[in-house]
This record gives C-alpha cells, sequence and structure tokens, in this order.
C-alpha cells in the first residue's frame, strides 16, 4: 500500500493532515473542532475510529483547536515534544496519562511499518517540528509555519517523494495588507512564515528528480492566491536555473476549507 496522504485543511483557521500506510493512520494536528475534523474525514472515507494517533506540530489554536477534543473522544494518544506538551497542557484540558506521549525533537519513532522523524523549525512557538515519515523507500515530509528553512531543515526534507511545504503569503500583498506593523514584521521574520518567493527558493536548491509533487500549504487568506503562489514559486525557481516539465514535478493546491484528494506518495 505505501504511504498516501490528504490534506485536510490547511490555512490560518485551522490546519490537519492524514498520514497512512497499510498499518497505521496518524493525524498531524488537529486545529478545527472536532466537529468539523470529523466532517473532514467523513468526506475522505474516514472516522476518527481509525486514527491510531495525534502528531503535534507546535502549539498555536490553527494546530491544536480541536486536539484535546478528539483525544478524548477516540482516545487518542498524543505525540509532541515536552516544551510543546508544557505549552498547550491548559488548552488541550484532561488528557489520560496514557495519552500523553512524548517524542522529542530529531527523535524517530516507528508505528508499525510506517516511520516518523521529528525535526526543529523556526517558528514563534515553544519548540516547533515538522515530520517526515517513511515506508521502506518512500518519503513524505510536511513543513510549514517556518521563517525560514536552516540547512538542517533542508537534510530533513531533501529527497521527500512528496513534500508539503509551506507558502503562506505574497510579500507585497502582505506589505500593502491590513494588519498592523508589528504583525507584518513577525510574519516576515525567521520565525514568521515563508513567503511564495522563499518557498520557491528553497525547492530550487532542493528538486533533485526525486521530488515529483509539492503542496503549497498555509497559505494567507489575505494576502495571498494559490495561482499567484504557483505563479510565484515556479518563477522563483526558474530565477535560480530550475526548470522542469509539468510530467516531471507538480506544484499542487491545498484548501482552507475542504481536504485534497487522497495521493499516494509512490505515483508519480
Amino acid at each position: 500500500m505505501g504511504i498516501s496522504f490528504t490534506v485536510l485543511s490547511s490555512g490560518s483557521t485551522g490546519n490537519a493532515t492524514v498520514v497512512r500506510n497499510e498499518d497505521t493512520t496518524l493525524l498531524i494536528d488537529a486545529g478545527l473542532s472536532a466537529k468539523r475534523i470529523d466532517e473532514l474525514l467523513k468526506e475522505r472515507d474516514l472516522s476518527g475510529e481509525e486514527l491510531d494517533g495525534i502528531l503535534v506540530t507546535h502549539e498555536h489554536s490553527d494546530h491544536v483547536k480541536g486536539l484535546g477534543a478528539m483525544a478524548r473522544k477516540y482516545n487518542l494518544p498524543i505525540y509532541a515534544n515536552e516544551k510543546t506538551w508544557f505549552a498547550i497542557s491548559n488548552a488541550v484540558g484532561q488528557i489520560a496519562d496514557d495519552n500523553r506521549r512524548i517524542l522529542e525533537t530529531g527523535a524517530t519513532r516507528e508505528f508499525e511499518s510506517l516511520r516518523v522523524e521529528s525535526f526543529g523549525i523556526s517558528h514563534d512557538a515553544a519548540e516547533p517540528v515538522g515530520y517526515s515519515f517513511y515506508d521502506g523507500a518512500e518519503k513524505l515530509s510536511v513543513a510549514t509555519d517556518l521563517g525560514y528553512v536552516s540547512d538542517k531543515v533542508k537534510q530533513a526534507i531533501s529527497d521527500a517523494d512528496v513534500l508539503v511545504l509551506e507558502s503562506n503569503h505574497d510579500v507585497e500583498m502582505l506589505r500593502m495588507g491590513r494588519y498592523p506593523w508589528n504583525i507584518k514584521r513577525r510574519i516576515l521574520s525567521d520565525i514568521g512564515h515563508l513567503s511564495n518567493e522563499m518557498a520557491g527558493a528553497i525547492l530550487s536548491e532542493l528538486l533533485t528528480g526525486r521530488t515529483k509533487r509539492t503542496y503549497l500549504a498555509h497559505l494567507s487568506r489575505d494576502h495571498n492566491m494559490m495561482e499567484l503562489a504557483k505563479l510565484t514559486v515556479r518563477g522563483a525557481m526558474e530565477d535560480r536555473g530550475c526548470f522542469y516539465k509539468d510530467s516531471e514535478f507538480r506544484l499542487c493546491d491545498t484548501y482552507y476549507d475542504r481536504p485534497t484528494p487522497w495521493d499516494k506518495v509512490s505515483e508519480s
């Protein structure tokens, strides 16, 4: 079967992704209400009973809003590093001791035949992380909410068959937008969010022939549009000498209000 995934929702209003293989199904973040997550799961012919656990990237509400409710409703273990656990403790409410699991930054954990590797990222949170998933030779990496991509992050997500990467904002739209300057400065900082241009620059370094698809994620509803993001990312790649055919590599959409279709990592 290999790795399959669906991005249930992506953006500042809520984030959740499902990754599964033949014997494990994991939810990455639960940034919407439990009711909404259940609705999105149903759209992809899944139910909460089929989940084996929840991986947390960081404590911001658009990633943990429904975390406690989902864990209690389906008796699910939650995996996060110690600093993130400390940061979310009040927000998630009562969680059974057996379901409080520690997955430290940089650690690897095996869920049956699905291997999960955590890696640190740069964001204004206690200890934010991304995740890479492995099943045999297949690799899926998820990296959003990062102000910049360090060499360690590049190493962690390099050679992924499929990558879910933040492409949060168009810089000029953000600069001209309605946000106060202190929020704009935070988003543009090294602990903020990745712009379209920066996403393209990173992809130009990472694209070695193995990565077949990149899902552009966590787009701002106020300061970005999917078609603009794809156009800017592709332009930034070409400016750096990275040209590709659509048959070799594709930029894919994510949505804030509906899930992406199931995608099998092994498919070309």
